[in-house]
């Protein structure tokens, strides 16, 4: 999250809302979030509902789940999708803000995850 803290600016600059899910309580998210001073929007996901609704893996030899990262347009339709296998297997801020730019400039059809 603290990359996606340094560049968040940029994401705001290009209309890109920044939406991290956590498997954590209600409780536990927002006093992380509150410790963290996060400027973006935190959603706790004790059940794992979005989790389900995005495929995202959970590994228990990995203590929990793998990353993910879903850039979703305007109308809801998820243009790209990455699914980590480690927690260091998260794309570059560059990378996914050249993908909103993208989106943007209405050549989101052409993105591929």
């Amino acid at each position: 999250m603290a990359q996606l803290r340094h560049d968040y600016e940029k994401f705001v600059q290009r209309d890109v809302e920044v939406v991290v899910v956590g498997p954590e309580d209600a409780g536990s998210f927002a006093q992380h979030w509150r410790e963290g001073s996060l400027p973006f929007i935190g959603l706790p996901d004790p059940r794992h509902s979005v989790l389900k609704l995005y495929g995202q893996e959970v590994k228990l030899f990995k203590l929990g789940r793998m990353p993910a990262q879903v850039l979703i347009d305007k109308a809801g339709v998820a243009r790209f999708v990455h699914y980590g296998h480690s927690m260091d297997d998260i794309p570059e801020n560059e990378e996914v803000l050249a993908l909103a730019d993208r989106l943007n400039d209405g050549a989101g059809s052409e993105i591929e995850g």
